[in-house]
């Protein structure tokens, strides 16, 4: 049988929206066509193109079953052709006598109402019922229309959450463009370089000492505390370090003997494929484990964050170095409380942040038209998704 073409649509095509389209316009166009899909179902009337649709999803599903079953000369194809103009009869039968397109049904059963089928006489009962098509093409392109109204407002909230990432990202620009770029940041580097130079050296020393059990305790802990992002081990090497006697040993030695050979490695351990499979697969993970979660990061944060920070970092740096390293954590703490924080951390921000090409932009005004331009963005896309669309 030849396949049906659908009519090309230009209406449709129009409303897709093209690849330049903003999600706005998208928006827009998917509303247009679902309502211009909505006006011509309604004027034939919501009922009779459900019932003409109908009609020719059921006789096309006759004509398509039946096709290979009824065309022959043997006995069972003309026990199917039997059925077949049985069954569409029937359909025919059971149409309003005013239905539209009602013809097209009679000229499609009169298609097949002889002895012997071919494939051909398919094909001219399929081509018979064309002008009913056209109303199952008017619901296809309504619910075609409902999904692309669905997915344009999925893409138009998308756009909303990255207008406010960068209207944050002009804004910080913005704040930065008032930096005082000459101002003395060391103030603020030098304490933060001292801590994080004594943290990572006492953090090194922790590493040769404590048990992995007690480092591996210490991570587990820093699940609680947003501001300390260690990494949470692996299950199965968890598992392995709290219940197996080697867990005492230091992550070092661990790593050591992961590359020993089973026999030299028996000597240590009580199972040398256990210590395999639970430690020699985790390397990566277990060479990771160092101070950085526990630095603080050039340039600094804004005083509030700094200051939690510090907090958080502190029962922490407290297990894992000596009290002089507890000492230029609190100094580096204290920054947050000195008047001139906010200034210098500023400052800080844009001497590292700001790249050449965002200065040009601050200086000629580009940032500040670019933020005027999101801003109404938002607004038309947040007028736009308070309507309540019929999907």
């Amino acid at each position: 049988m030849s396949e049906r073409v659908h009519p090309s649509d230009d209406r449709s095509n129009t409303a897709a929206g093209s690849d330049e389209s903003t999600p706005l316009e998208e928006l827009e166009a998917a509303r247009a066509r679902l309502a211009e899909s909505n006006d011509r179902i309604e004027d034939h009337g919501e009922e009779t193109v459900d019932e003409v649709a109908t009609a020719y999803r059921n006789a096309t599903k006759l004509l398509d079953d039946y096709v290979d079953r009824a065309t022959g000369t043997g006995k069972e194809n003309f026990q199917a052709y039997i059925e077949l103009e049985g069954k569409f009869d029937g359909l025919v039968s059971s149409l309003s006598d005013d239905l539209p397109e009602r013809e097209a049904f009679e000229d499609a059963l009169e298609a097949i109402d002889k002895r012997r089928l071919s494939e051909s006489d398919f094909e001219r009962a399929t081509d018979a019922l064309e002008p009913a098509a056209a109303y199952a093409d008017l619901l296809e392109e309504r619910e075609a229309a409902r999904e692309a109204l669905v997915e344009a407002r999925k893409n138009a909230n998308k756009r909303l959450r990255a207008i406010d990432d960068e209207i944050d990202d002009h804004e910080r620009l913005l704040e930065l463009s008032t930096a005082d770029l000459d101002a003395p940041v060391d103030r603020l580097r030098e304490p933060i370089e001292r801590y994080n130079e004594a943290v990572r050296e006492a953090f090194e020393d922790y590493r040769l000492s404590a048990s992995a059990r007690e480092v591996f305790d210490l991570l587990e802990r820093s699940t609680w505390y947003p501001f300390v992002a260690y990494e949470r081990p692996p299950d199965e090497l968890l598992a392995y370090v709290r219940e197996n006697p080697a867990g005492e040993y230091t992550i070092p030695e661990l790593l050591e003997y992961a590359g020993y050979s089973r026999s030299k490695l028996s000597h240590y351990v009580e199972s040398a494929d256990e210590l395999k499979r639970s430690v020699a697969t985790q390397q990566t993970y277990l060479d990771g484990i160092d101070a950085e979660p526990l630095t603080i990061d050039w340039p600094p944060e804004p005083a509030g964050a700094l200051r939690r920070r510090v907090r958080e970092y502190r029962p922490f740096v407290a297990r894992v170095a000596d009290e002089e390293t507890v000492a230029t954590l609190r100094e580096a703490g204290l920054l947050a409380t000195d008047p001139d924080y906010d200034r210098l951390q500023t400052a800080a921000q844009a001497v590292v942040r700001l790249t050449p090409a965002e200065r040009e932009r601050l200086s000629d005004g580009r940032v500040a038209d670019e933020l005027e331009r999101l801003r109404t963005e938002r607004e038309r896309l947040e007028d736009a998704l308070e309507v309540d669309d019929p999907i």
